[in-house]
């Protein structure tokens, strides 16, 4: 279990940091989504359908959707995270997707790392809806 921290404390972190753990949040969230669903399906159905939601692309369109959501302190996070230089960006993604993508997912860290476990799930929420859209 990792400890919480203080907003300062996670603030200090590199945001590659905040989007590895917020990476790790997000495709738990949509595994315990998706498995209820599909849970007699075989695990190769289970995981095409988990890259559906964790790509980049996915992320980069669910932030922007619902950044008017997110407060101040959660757009400076996202910030932080999308303006942040990787050394290595997948070859099937988009530059500026994956970038949002980091700050989406460095955002999600930012929230876990302070245990505000209740606005965690909401952003989330509104991610996931954001991605089905209103047919599923």
């Amino acid at each position: 279990m990792i400890e919480q921290m203080t907003p300062d404390e996670a603030r200090q972190l590199n945001p590659l940091n905040l989007a590895f753990i917020g990476d790790t949040v997000w495709e738990g969230f949509i595994r315990d989504r998706i498995f209820p669903k599909l849970k007699n399906h075989p695990a190769s159905v289970l995981h095409q359908t988990c890259v559906r939601y964790v790509r980049a692309d996915a992320q980069s369109d669910a932030l922007e959707a619902i950044l008017d959501s997110l407060t101040e302190e959660e757009v400076t996070m996202f910030k932080r995270g999308r303006n942040q230089k990787s050394a290595h960006v997948p070859r099937n993604a988009v530059l500026a997707d994956y970038r949002r993508a980091t700050g989406f997912e460095a955002l999600l860290g930012y929230l876990y790392l302070t245990a505000q476990s209740d606005r965690l799930q909401e952003v989330m929420d509104l991610a996931f809806h954001a991605m089905i859209g209103p047919t599923e």
